[in-house]
């Protein structure tokens, strides 16, 4: 990717369970419908990214952030031929609840209502937790993650939409994904899966894409790399992980999971590693653009001695002059977006 200008870190901090943190410049980069298990809230710094979803393109640029329910199909692809840099953090559906429990109105499952919200404030809390992360900041890290979830889910917040299986063919649907789950290295042809469940295959196509989003061979591609995802944090190699999902080689996981994570394996697996090592270890090589080592001026937290790999100097002093300070969101945010103000 260094030859394009294109660069990617997709990793996890230890004190910040449950949540997934991305920092990415993509120009030519084309992610093909996914979906995640965990929300998407990506905040665009330059550029703009177009993303289909609902059966509509949604733009965002720069201050805006594009915001994604769990198991909700997605693309993404630049909207401008220079392409998008953004930050985004993926919490997952029990941490958006037990916060939206404490400081919001909302109960149940809640989530996002539009995928789009131009909000600067929002978008510069997101890139400093990303900061906090790569700083050791873990007080920080976890105060701003909470305070830009509380933010997003008052000015954008409402219940999930509950996916109610009425129809016959909607129980058709849940039937023949939950045979695809038991048959994931070895999945029947469309027509023999039709056929056990009794029905017919464009019957059964129009039943799943309908159910969820996804036509079948394209949601097993995503269930295999969701599942080789977990394979890769608990420590499998991602060749011993693509054929355990079913993929051929490792080569074909490698196509596959770029397309619908962001980052190769190899590289996904070496950022996950490095939040279990012990203090005082060497971490992996990477990308040489992401190990970029401390100045001398800058301190290291005393609970971490390994290198840190922070964004570019540039970028960081760029978002430096713009992003609000640690304690406060901005001079525009009100009082109450702290997590600890009683609900709006």
């Amino acid at each position: 990717m260094a030859d394009s200008g294109e660069r990617a870190r997709h990793w996890r901090y230890a004190e910040l369970p449950d949540v997934d943190l991305l920092r990415a410049r993509y120009v030519r980069k084309t992610f093909v419908r996914h979906t995640h298990e965990h929300f998407v809230i990506a905040a665009i710094a330059e550029g703009v990214e177009v993303f289909a979803h609902r059966g509509a393109d949604q733009y965002a640029g720069p201050g805006a952030l594009a915001l994604v329910n769990p198991d909700t199909p997605h693309t993404g692809r630049a909207g401008v031929p220079e392409g998008w840099r953004y930050g985004a953090v993926y919490p997952s559906p029990d941490v958006v609840a037990e916060i939206a429990a404490e400081t919001t109105t909302l109960r149940g499952a809640p989530g996002f209502v539009r995928p789009v919200l131009d909000d600067p404030c929002a978008a510069a809390l997101v890139h400093q937790v990303l900061r906090a992360a790569e700083e050791g900041n873990a007080l920080a890290a976890d105060t701003l993650l909470r305070v830009a979830v509380t933010r997003l889910l008052r000015l954008n917040g409402g219940p999930l939409p509950q996916r109610e299986i009425r129809s016959a063919g909607a129980r058709i649907a849940a039937r023949a994904r939950a045979a695809l789950e038991d048959r994931l290295v070895d999945p029947p042809t469309l027509e023999q899966l039709a056929e056990d469940l009794g029905t017919g295959s464009f019957a059964l196509l129009r039943a799943f894409r309908d159910a969820y989003g996804l036509p079948p061979h394209a949601w097993l591609t995503d269930a295999r790399v969701r599942r080789a995802r977990r394979l890769l944090d608990a420590g499998t190699a991602p060749a011993e992980a693509a054929v355990a999902v079913g993929f051929t080689d490792q080569p074909h996981l490698n196509r596959h999971f770029a397309r619908i994570v962001g980052v190769p394996p190899g590289a996904y697996q070496r950022e996950r590693k490095n939040v279990q090592d012990p203090v005082g270890s060497t971490p992996l090589p990477s990308e040489p653009w992401q190990n970029r080592q401390l100045t001398p001026t800058q301190p290291t937290p005393k609970r971490l001695t390994r290198t840190r790999r922070p964004w570019t100097s540039e970028q960081t002093r760029r978002e430096d002059r713009t992003a609000p300070s640690y304690g406060t969101p901005s001079p525009s945010a009100s009082p109450s977006d702290s997590p600890g103000s009683p609900s709006g």
